[in-house]
């Protein structure tokens, strides 16, 4: 119908932090993003690439520029990863010290699928969620 709004994919998360730079290891060497570009125009805000989507890391002491918004942090993000499998997952974050969360089947938006929470470097949940079946 026109007028409705459709989203087409995840485009971006913004998360606040106290220390950018751990988060960009956790993110880039945990998670597999890439560190896209580092904000000219904001202060402590950087970019990272999360395949089709971004991860923006802003200092916690930016200020909401608009009168009445509340700075927080966030609830969770949830990304969907390949290959997934509960071994080589758990193996991997364990390497690097992530404590682990249960597998489980939860609801996204491709529908049901295994995933499991963990925390980044700053108390953020993050999901990783498997792809849909083949």
């Amino acid at each position: 119908m026109p007028g409705n709004i459709r989203i087409r994919k995840f485009d971006h998360v913004v998360l606040r932090a106290q220390d950018i730079e751990r988060m960009i290891e956790f993110y880039c060497e945990v998670l597999g993003c890439s560190l896209e570009k580092r904000s000219t125009t904001v202060a402590g805000l950087v970019h990272l690439r999360a395949g089709d989507s971004l991860i923006d890391i802003m200092a916690a002491s930016h200020e909401p520029e608009e009168a009445g918004r509340v700075a927080t942090n966030m609830d969770h993000l949830c990304i969907q990863v390949e290959p997934f499998t509960e071994v080589d997952i758990t193996a991997h974050l364990t390497r690097h010290g992530v404590e682990v969360g249960t597998f489980e089947p939860r609801y996204g938006a491709d529908g049901y699928g295994k995933s499991v929470y963990i925390r980044d470097p700053e108390g953020n949940e993050v999901e990783l969620k498997a792809p849909p079946p083949a």
